[in-house]
């Protein structure tokens, strides 16, 4: 079995967007919004698929479309004519790699996507004078996770990062922040799908 980036050749682009993380191609054909995802997960791809990709920066959501319950899943917006697809009750054209920060903008103009600043200083261990309960409550509401959560997925990219640039497990266990070698290892096989030794021969073409 094969990670989609193993199987597609994917460009990725920055954006000028606060509420983008970045974009990714190539192609388009019908919009879904997926949730967060806690665990690696499969879905067939087909070896003619094409992709548009737009990832949102942390903190920002969808408050018509809760993260919390998009949590490891998506949902697919119903198809209008001639490329376009229905929110909200309107008629929208679906995005592309050079529309996507006007899109966006638009959305946000609309109420449609919203960005809250608290989350990402949050992450980083800024609360901001905020109570524990609010920052969570906030942190819940924009990603429909907690702070435990997103830093165990945080870790784990850390960890498959070293791992890919030719990091030992061991060392990559001690770098990323794990207690053992272990640790990482069900880390990396809940939020990954792998193990530490198959993301680092699949780094080396294994």
């Amino acid at each position: 079995m094969k990670r989609a980036t193993e199987l597609f050749t994917f460009e990725v682009r920055s954006s000028r967007s606060p509420m983008i993380e970045q974009t990714w191609q190539p192609g388009t054909a019908r919009l879904t919004v997926r949730g967060p995802e806690t665990r690696a997960s499969t879905a067939p791809i087909p070896g003619d698929a094409e992709f548009f990709g737009i990832q949102f920066s942390l903190g920002t959501f969808m408050p018509g479309l809760p993260p919390g319950q998009l949590a490891d899943t998506g949902l697919t917006l119903p198809p209008a004519a001639s490329g376009a697809f229905w929110l909200d009750g309107a008629r929208w054209e679906l995005p592309g790699p050079d529309n996507a920060d006007v899109f966006v903008g638009r959305l946000a103009r609309a109420g449609l996507l919203v960005h809250d600043p608290v989350v990402p200083a949050a992450v980083q261990g800024d609360a901001g004078g905020l109570s524990r309960r609010s920052v969570e409550r906030r942190v819940s509401r924009a990603t429909g996770l907690t702070l435990g959560v997103i830093g165990q997925i945080r870790r784990a990219e850390r960890a498959v990062e070293l791992l890919s640039r030719g990091a030992s497990p061991l060392d990559a266990a001690d770098q990323a922040g794990y207690a053992d070698q272990s640790h990482l290892t069900r880390s990396l096989t809940r939020f990954a799908g792998r193990t530490p030794s198959q993301v680092a021969a699949s780094a080396r073409g294994v």
